[in-house]
């Protein structure tokens, strides 16, 4: 694939940190101006035996007993490094990434019971730190000895390092967050240094290394859609893209949910794990080990059995087919340690056929484990039935990701991407009579600051579930803060809330009708200083102060990004009705001036993500392509809850109708929201057709209108 020489001021370099399950390996891409950019590959690591290196080492390393990393990689493997471990008595760590992986129904499939424990007193950003530096190490060395001259230039202190840590499908803002600060504890970035880090998708970035070689089809082109099986150790990431009809062959976009499942090659050696129940289960690692470097990777037919390898002559145990230090496998006993991945596979890729937007015929394979050639033959098969044509692109599966990870990059080939469930915030909504569900709310009704009748636990949608978002598309919300003092509107802070359940739009407008199925993914905060302040007067008399921003979500790349706006130099008229008729109200608002931007942090709470509440980090990132654009700057933000500022619940005023006002009342970050306890919370009056006379130091709260609504 050919690309445009790089035409930035300096040279740069982009590290594609691939941390596998089970394997784990490194890209690079040198930025130098004036040259087209090209993707390298690290393939040589300290440790390694095999002649030339490999792309690969093991996602392993062993720990003292006082917590230090003694050994990583292809360091941590051979008889030499098992008995210092055993005479020190240190402890291994593997399949580590696993501790990242949300419990959310993304991961319907797989077991967590087979993950094995970090080290005593570690944290999982702990591990990730301490393998992340070590991958850092190792692709610095490298690039050095690769690249004389040149490398030193952009290692030197000062430098820019742009890099990209892929992870599975079904991790989202919760699980980068923590990779975040493991990031940051390594040393890859900080929030004062010129470094910048992105995430991506497993699958997307197998598409992404797909196109770089060119194997898009004659249907693709023509506008099928293909399908991405990233068969690796941990995870099973299934996804489906499309060529964008409009980009005149260039971009592509995703045509149907991805999907991750828990049945990595591990789920294999997780069902060889029966041979327990031989006398010698005391060996069971071993032969497991034994099993996962050879058979695992070998077997092709179930009509032949397979020996492994695991103890001296002298040990047998007829009853367990094990002789002279071998065990002996029936090739049907092997098959059947498959069958979990292959069906997982099956259902997985034909739900993404049938869910699709489009028509599809082709289904690409990568990944490490795709490489055994009784998994793909079944798989293959299968998939025949219905029309699709299964393939392995080439022979490098196991380098696709981190490939792809610097493609995303350079050339940005998914434009856009799929909602994955409806986005929204909680709100109260203006009480109308006309509306039958108003009517059979109106006990819950609060007075607002304004003087009207609201229903609280409403959810004012921003994003349907499935729903198309391009990547520079912004989805704008006007918001208006009112409280009786003005030092009151310095920070703004809003959660924002996804809603996973069954139930259809209308349906799910009330978070009564299921509250258990809304969650807080992350909360926007943003400095307000600068912002203009209105002097307000409700029909009561009483004096507050608001002010009148937009916030602008761009949920279509790969993190969630968010901005406030507002207008200088504002000239505006403001009245209130006041008639008979509270239920038709109206504020009446008109403004003109300049506008301003500013960055919003996105703060997602850790402290009910993992053990590590005391680990808090800022960072500033760029996730636009270095090679066509300046970098479009965004802050995020971890935080423990106790971190962020509290807030009573409020009353707040109102500008257009239907309206509805921000409900500010906080639960943690991963817990669900429950409408009985918030409307506890807002103790609604007796008489709703009287709303009780708000008190002397009433507080007031968020507004938020879009296309007539305000949340």
């Amino acid at each position: 694939m050919s690309r445009e020489p790089y035409s930035g001021p300096g040279r740069k370099l982009i590290v594609a940190l691939d941390v596998g399950t089970t394997y784990s390996g490194i890209s690079y891409s040198i930025l130098d101006p004036g040259f087209p950019p090209e993707i390298c590959g690290v393939h040589n690591f300290p440790g390694q035996v095999k002649a030339g290196g490999d792309v690969k080492i093991p996602s392993i390393m062993y720990y003292d007993q006082d917590g230090r990393m003694r050994a990583a990689g292809a360091e941590a493997e051979g008889d030499t490094i098992e008995a210092k471990a055993k005479e020190g008595n240190w402890v291994k760590a593997k399949w580590f990434k696993l501790h990242l992986q949300p419990e959310r129904k993304a991961f319907a499939t797989g077991s967590r019971s087979i993950i094995p424990p970090l080290p005593l007193n570690k944290t999982i950003v702990e591990v990730l730190s301490d393998f992340l530096q070590y991958l850092n190490q190792c692709a610095k060395q490298y690039i050095r000895e690769k690249h004389p001259g040149i490398g030193e230039d952009v290692l030197k202190e000062g430098s820019e390092i742009h890099y990209v840590l892929p992870h599975p499908n079904g991790w989202e803002g919760p699980e980068r967050s923590l990779m975040r600060l493991a990031a940051l504890k390594a040393g890859l970035i900080s929030a004062e240094g010129p470094n910048q880090l992105s995430f991506i998708t497993e699958g997307e970035a197998s598409l992404n290394r797909c196109i770089e070689k060119g194997l898009m089809n004659d249907s693709i082109e023509k506008g099928d859609g293909v399908i991405i099986v990233d068969a690796g150790g941990g995870t099973l990431d299934i996804s489906a893209y499309g060529l964008n009809f409009k980009s005149a062959g260039r971009f592509f976009e995703e045509i149907a949910l991805p999907q991750c499942h828990l049945k990595g090659s591990i789920s294999v050696t997780e069902s060889a794990e029966k041979l327990k129940r031989s006398k010698y289960y005391e060996d069971i690692d071993t032969i497991l080990e034994a099993f996962d470097k050879k058979a695992k990777c070998t077997f092709q037919d179930p009509a032949i059995p397979y020996d492994i390898q695991f103890g001296s002559v002298r040990d047998k145990d007829p009853d367990f087919q094990i002789s002279a230090g071998k065990l002996r496998l029936d090739g049907k006993m092997i098959s059947s340690f498959y069958e979990p991945a292959i069906r997982c596979i099956i259902d997985g890729v034909l739900e993404q056929w049938e869910g699709s937007r489009r028509s599809i015929s082709s289904v690409f394979f990568v990944g490490g484990f795709s490489n055994n050639k009784y998994l793909f033959k079944c798989v293959r098969e299968q998939l025949q039935r219905y029309g699709l044509k299964a393939s392995r692109p080439d022979t490098r599966l196991n380098k696709a990701v981190a490939d792809g990870a610097i493609v995303g990059i350079l050339d940005r080939p998914v434009r856009s991407r799929m909602a994955r469930y409806a986005f929204g915030v909680e709100c109260s909504i203006i009480y109308n009579s006309m509306f039958e569900d108003h009517v059979e709310r109106r006990s819950k009704c609060v007075e607002m600051l304004s003087g009207e009748k609201a229903i609280p636990n409403g959810f004012n949608l921003l994003l349907h579930k499935n729903a198309k978002v391009l990547d520079t598309e912004e989805y704008r919300c006007s918001y208006t803060r009112g409280y009786p003092n003005p030092r009151q509107l310095q920070v703004m802070e809003k959660e924002i809330l996804c809603y996973h359940g069954g139930l259809p739009a209308d349906g799910y407008k009330w978070m009564d009708n299921d509250p258990d199925s809304y969650q807080v993914i992350c909360t926007i905060k943003a400095d307000l200083a600068g912002v203009p302040t209105l002097r307000c007067v409700n029909p009561r008399g009483r004096v507050y102060y608001k002010v009148m921003i937009d916030v602008i979500l761009l949920f279509g790349d790969t993190e969630l990004k968010a901005k406030i706006a507002w207008n200088e130099n504002v000239s505006f008229v403001y009245n209130v009705s006041t008639g008979s008729d509270a239920d038709n109200a109206v504020d009446h608002l008109s403004l003109q001036g300049k506008e301003k931007r500013r960055d919003a942090e996105v703060i997602y709470d850790i402290e009910s993500l993992s053990d590590v509440p005391t680990l808090v980090g800022t960072a500033t990132e760029s996730v636009s392509s270095p090679v066509s654009s300046p970098a479009s700057v965004v802050k995020t933000k971890y935080l423990t809850r106790n971190q962020l500022s509290p807030r009573s619940p409020t009353s707040s005023d109102i500008l257009s109708s239907p309206k509805s006002t921000i409900n500010s009342s906080r639960v943690p970050k991963g817990k669900h929201r429950n409408a009985k306890q918030n409307s506890e919370q807002m103790k609604p009056p007796k008489e709703p057709e009287s709303p009780k006379q708000p008190a002397s130091d009433f507080t007031g709260g968020w507004d938020f209108s879009s296309s007539g609504w305000e949340f």
